[in-house]
């Protein structure tokens, strides 16, 4: 593999082949570490759907990585790589899902003080 590839690993909804290319240029979304970086507020997102994505880049450090890509219900795309969010915001989607609650979810994004590595922080979310 040569340059930049993305491939879609996952999607929380069906997505059209349109949707699925659109939905790769991360470029054109909102990046949540830096929306949470110095924020005086965290940030909302009325949950619509997300989808992960595999990243292949020859000119970056780390030539495999994956972001992970939620859309709130008014279109608007927020990008980020942190696992500790895709983590959660999986969690999340999966119980409100199964409860039957998947037209119900708000998040909250925010930044958290690591445990492990002092002076390091990390994004989550949570249920709102």
């Amino acid at each position: 593999m040569e340059g930049y590839n993305a491939k879609v690993r996952y999607t929380s909804k069906e997505l059209s082949p349109k949707e699925k290319i659109a939905i790769k240029d991360t470029a054109s979304a909102e990046s949540l570490d830096e929306l949470t970086e110095n924020a005086a507020e965290n940030v909302v997102i009325d949950y619509s759907y997300h989808v992960i994505i595999d990243v292949h880049n020859e000119h970056s450090d780390n030539k495999d990585y994956v972001k992970t890509v939620v859309v709130d219900k008014n279109g608007t795309k927020y990008v980020t790589g942190s696992q500790s969010f895709t983590t959660q915001l999986e969690d999340i989607v999966n119980e409100m899902t199964e409860a039957g609650c998947a037209d119900d979810i708000t998040i909250e994004v925010y930044r958290k003080e690591s445990k492990n590595y002092k002076g390091k922080s990390f994004i989550t979310c949570k249920l709102v």
